[in-house]
């Protein structure tokens, strides 16, 4: 039967994209932040550097708010037209896949590691603006969730055959490109390194991408876990035990690792275990 070409009746529910209250949101709020930014530097140069932008000193100096007020500050102009641009074309997508929810926590959890990289990364007499970490998160989110999709579709005005894993990596090696040789003044590319990683990271959370190595580790740990639990004692100790009985034969009980010696314990309880059974 062809879907294509059927009609809608009265029972059709018409699908209905949600309002994306979220993303729009964020982005208003970047643009009035700049706006007051701008504002600021006018009538009170210094004011947002010294006080507004999260800084070392002012970290030592207990100007907790920093945390805060850096999440919406710009290095400029085209620092927030790049931010905007990246946030609302990718966003949208993360947004509907994930939810408004945790798309809001995704652009905290990466604005917050942004300003933690910068903290422990970048000497105290730099600034920081750290509206790109939020933006970041998402740009890696987006590229851990789809790293297969290219970007043709989305920048329709450029001939853009781009994967966006392959974003992500220029992204990645912009933010230490950052770090390693611009290390001075009010910065905001200290930001990205700390957004990455938390992009990449909550996507991971969120059961996006594929696993790591720790998580393969974790994974074929509770495997292999599993499989002598269910084992009989016999099993057991033919496939665990006598390999270590020949080593005590061979090389003395001092031979013995830590692992091996957690195996002999095992044994021990499965066999009272299938004592206590019987």
């Amino acid at each position: 039967m062809r879907l294509s070409g059927r009609k809608s009746t009265s029972f059709t529910r018409r699908w209905t994209q949600r309002p994306r209250i979220v993303l729009l949101g964020l982005i208003g709020v970047n643009i009035a932040a700049f706006m007051a930014q701008l504002f600021l530097d006018t009538y009170q140069p210094g004011f947002v550097r010294e006080y507004l932008g999260l800084s070392d000193r002012g970290v030592s100096a207990a100007y907790g708010w920093q945390f805060l007020t850096a999440i919406f500050l710009h290095e400029g102009p085209w620092h927030l037209i790049g931010s905007t641009f990246v946030l609302y074309l990718l966003g949208r997508d993360v947004e509907s896949i994930i939810g408004q929810h945790q798309f809001l926590l995704l652009y905290l959890a990466g604005a917050v590691a942004g300003e933690l990289g910068h903290l422990f990364l970048m000497p105290t007499t730099s600034v920081l603006f750290a509206a790109s970490g939020g933006a970041i998160a998402v740009l890696v989110a987006y590229a851990t969730i789809l790293p297969e999709l290219e970007l043709t579709s989305i920048l329709q005005i450029l001939p853009v055959r781009l994967k966006a894993k392959y974003l992500a990596y220029g992204a990645f090696a912009l933010a230490l490109w950052g770090v390693t040789l611009d290390r001075g003044g009010a910065i905001a590319h200290s930001a990205y390194l700390g957004g990455a990683v938390a992009g990449w990271v909550y996507a991971h959370l969120l059961g996006f991408g594929r696993a790591s190595v720790v998580q393969r580790a974790l994974r074929q740990r509770r495997t292999e876990t599993e499989r002598l639990r269910v084992m009989t004692p016999e099993q057991f100790i033919a496939e665990k035990v006598d390999p270590i009985l020949d080593k005590i034969s061979r090389d003395g009980l001092q031979s013995l690792t830590r692992s091996e010696r957690r195996t002999l314990a095992q044994a021990q309880e499965k066999i009272a275990g299938k004592r206590q059974a019987g």
